[in-house]
């Protein structure tokens, strides 16, 4: 009797039947919810890993308030469960022991027998003890390579549906404005256009693994003034549209992303997790989305507790679902009883319950979690099969790593012809922590647990180019910051005694000041930390050719170091396999081919330096102060030549057309290598100022000593287009200038296109990207 009540049930109930399209289930489950369990749908719980049948204890909220347990919740059911795996450290096969424990609780504790979305950190891998550390978002915008991110966003979310995860909290879509800001690490880089090509390349993989993906942060919040965590962003309604939100317009409509975070941040006094007309107006009504849009973590309390634009807990709830906020995370607060009591009150609708819970419940059934299923690990048995860092994946995070590398110079020291003679000195030579960024499971979890093995393998620079290279020496520190005039010394010291130094500097990840970049680690100035940059110059003193090496997660000024160094490479924290990509590059087996995602700054004390800019914010002859970058977005060498011919800019076009845009690029020099050709656009006359050129396309080429590609860029109208006075985005008529070139201050050829006809205004379906094709002459 008991085996046939589902199939009875199913018959009464139509919200059971599967075969019924999404829609309709929904509306007959919520007809037959209370508002408590709607509310239930809108919240999150973040347990405590513990074993299997033993109590589960909440994680408490940032107000240091009790946060409910388990029990307390179970009966109106639940939303979400926040990461399982991603707290504690826990093997594979005990997390999805205890993801499944909590699922059948999660099921068994409402009358509908729902379960929750379960939900993980995913931005530099699946977050979690044992998983693959891949290279950190700034690695990726190096590579230039969507294919490749691609590849390991599939990587990801296989390992995330084997373990029973329904949601990977990532990519984050923020665009670098101020590379102060300590979270530049997770960030892709400083042009919409390529973060929002690789970031749409990583949504798109990911969700074709069955991993619904959150865009991060909504939005602004890397526009923070001074590059503080946290603090108001001060830009207008052109630079939003046209700058910050642009990554966001191309992962939903092309990515496909299902769900949206809000941002910490306030824009214009007001808070995003409050701003209908952001994540309503725009996200929903302009642009289409009908996923859910989840709180950062304590998002909604913030209102309250920082934003002060709410008195209590249940007027911040109350905000955050009029403006559009489905989900309350990490755990309930304010979207629990004190917002009921606004709604049994009349203060607040229920239309806005069922609204979000309707939105909550269409992605549990696109899910199957409507369907009976407990929402444990899919495949994944047992847990006992669950490898999450198969030798593929590290294969995988080794090919990303070694596109991802930079050689910002070299005056012919590179590539190291043998070991001997090179030593290895600076105070990341022999840390492994320098290849993470904060949200990796090491950084970010491990460090709280003393004696925690790294649950990953994970070569430091020193070892990786000792096997490459026998007969290097080793003349390291282990402090971070370089605090001891004994650590300059000896690496002098070291350096005086060898034919090239190689000089490893730069970042160890942190949350909130527990780095030198990260979550809260934010700076004052590019300066590289600590006493670096003084031991740079006593290495240098020596005379000895030295390779300096930065291991780091945002760019740092290093003038007065790098124009002494025999060559400059930059890897953001390059992950596991990040040791042996730059080892690699020293030694030569690995051909250099990333590019620079961000410019690096000339000084410390500067303006923050970006590429995307307009004349007037360049150098002038009215100002003392000239921003122009040490290194320009889209810098890298390698270690042939290339030369470019033959531009045809495309003649003309309607403002609702499009040209090709081709050139021709030659290996002129004795090695094969790959150039990363990069297409510019400049309006020399616009109704707004404009920037002085923006990035429009690309392509990754590798070609033989001699060899030649033509390289043709599909450029739409649409493509020009931009925020006009009226604040409405329109195309103008007139003159496009084209450059093509090595990066955005390197360009060669240069010429224009003409587009002919009256100002047009593209609609929603607005063409958003540049198709290329490579042909090889």
């Amino acid at each position: 009797m008991t085996e046939a009540a589902p199939a009875e049930s199913a018959t009464r109930e139509p919200w059971r039947d599967r075969g019924s399209p999404v829609a309709e289930r929904v509306a007959d489950l919520l007809a037959r919810m209370t508002p408590e369990e709607k509310a239930g749908q809108l919240a999150g719980f973040w347990a405590m890993p513990a074993e299997p049948g033993e109590p589960v204890a909440p994680m408490e909220d940032d107000s240091h308030e009790s946060a409910p347990s388990l029990d307390e919740v179970l009966g109106r059911g639940l939303g979400q469960l926040t990461r399982v795996f991603g707290t504690a450290p826990v093997p594979a096969a005990e997390g999805a022991a205890r993801l499944r424990e909590l699922q059948r609780r999660v099921a068994a504790g409402n009358r509908f027998g729902i379960p929750a979305i379960a939900h993980e950190e995913c931005l530099n891998g699946f977050m979690t003890w044992g998983a693959t550390v891949f290279p950190s978002p700034p690695a990726w915008g190096a590579t230039f390579d969507p294919g490749l991110v691609a590849e390991m966003a599939s990587a990801i979310g296989a390992s995330m549906r084997a373990a029973g995860v329904h949601q990977g909290l990532a990519p984050v879509l923020d665009v670098v404005r101020d590379a102060r800001w300590g979270r530049t690490e997770e960030c892709i880089g400083e042009d919409p256009y390529l973060v929002g090509v690789l970031g749409t390349a990583y949504v798109g993989a990911m969700e074709r693994a069955g991993i619904v993906t959150t865009l991060k942060h909504f939005a602004g919040y890397s526009a923070s003034r001074a590059g503080r965590n946290m603090a108001p962003t001060p830009i207008g309604p052109r630079e939003f549209a046209d700058v910050i939100a642009e990554p966001f317009v191309m992962a939903l409509r092309e990515g496909g992303a299902r769900s949206v975070m809000h941002s910490y941040t306030d824009v214009d006094g007001m808070p995003a997790a409050a701003d209908e007309r952001l994540l309503t107006g725009l996200l929903r009504d302009e642009l289409g989305f009908t996923g859910t849009v989840v709180a950062d973590y304590f998002g909604i309390s913030f209102l309250e507790t920082r934003h002060r634009v709410a008195g209590s807990r249940g007027e911040a709830g109350a905000l955050a679902l009029r403006a559009g906020v489905d989900v309350e995370l990490p755990t309930v607060r304010c979207y629990g009883e004190p917002l009921l009591e606004l709604v049994r009150s009349g203060a607040v609708s229920e239309e806005l319950l069922d609204r979000a819970a309707g939105r909550v419940l269409a992605m549990k059934a696109e899910l199957g979690l409507l369907d009976g299923a407990p929402g444990g690990a899919p495949g994944g048995g047992d847990g006992a099969a669950l490898d999450f860092d198969p030798p593929g994946h590290r294969a995988l995070a080794r090919r990303l790593a070694e596109e991802s590398v930079v050689l910002l110079s070299n005056d012919g020291v590179l590539p190291l012809r043998s070991g001997d003679g090179v030593v290895v000195a600076g105070p990341l030579a022999e840390d492994p922590f320098a290849m993470m960024g904060c949200y990796t499971f090491p950084s970010h979890v491990g460090r709280q647990h003393p004696g925690l093995p790294l649950g990953v393998e994970i070569p430091a620079v020193a070892d990786a180019l000792r096997a490459e290279l026998p007969g290097v020496r080793v003349a390291g520190s282990e402090d971070v910051l370089v605090a001891d005039d004994a650590d300059i010394e000896a690496a002098a010291a070291a350096a005086r005694d060898a034919e090239v130094c190689v000089l490893v500097l730069g970042d160890r990840a942190g949350l909130f000041g527990r780095g030198t970049s990260g979550e809260g680690c934010d700076t004052e100035t590019l300066a590289l930390p600590g006493r670096q940059a003084e031991l740079a110059r006593a290495v240098l003193d020596t005379g000895t050719p030295t390779v300096v090496v930065m291991l780091t997660g945002r760019p740092y000024a290093i003038e007065g170091i790098a124009d002494r160094a025999a060559a400059v490479v930059q890897a953001f924290f390059p992950g596991e396999e990040g040791g042996p990509a730059v080892a690699g590059v020293l030694a030569g087996r690995v051909d250099p081919s990333g590019r620079m995602p961000i410019s690096v700054p000339r000084r410390a004390s500067g303006p923050p330096t970006t590429y995307l800019r307009s004349p007037m914010d360049g150098g002038h002859d009215w100002s003392t102060v000239d921003p122009v970058p040490l290194y320009p977005f889209g810098h890298g060498l390698t270690w042939t030549t290339f030369e470019y011919e033959a531009l045809d800019a495309g003649g003309r076009a309607a403002t609702d057309g499009a040209v090709t845009v081709s050139a021709v690029v030659r290996n002129t020099g004795d090695r094969a290598g790959t150039e990363v050709a990069q297409l510019y656009l400049s309006d020399p006359v616009a109704s707004v100022v404009r920037p002085a050129r923006w990035l429009a396309g690309w392509a990754r080429v590798r070609l033989e000593p001699g060899e030649a590609a033509r390289i043709d860029f599909e450029v739409h109208a649409d493509r020009t287009s931009f925020t006009g006075p009226g604040l409405r985005r329109v195309v103008e008529p007139g003159v496009v200038e084209v450059a093509v070139g090595r990066s955005s201050a390197d360009l060669p050829l240069h010429g224009s296109f003409t587009l002919d006809g009256p100002v047009r205004e593209p609609g929603p379906d607005r063409v958003l990207t540049v198709p290329v094709e490579v042909t090889p002459l």
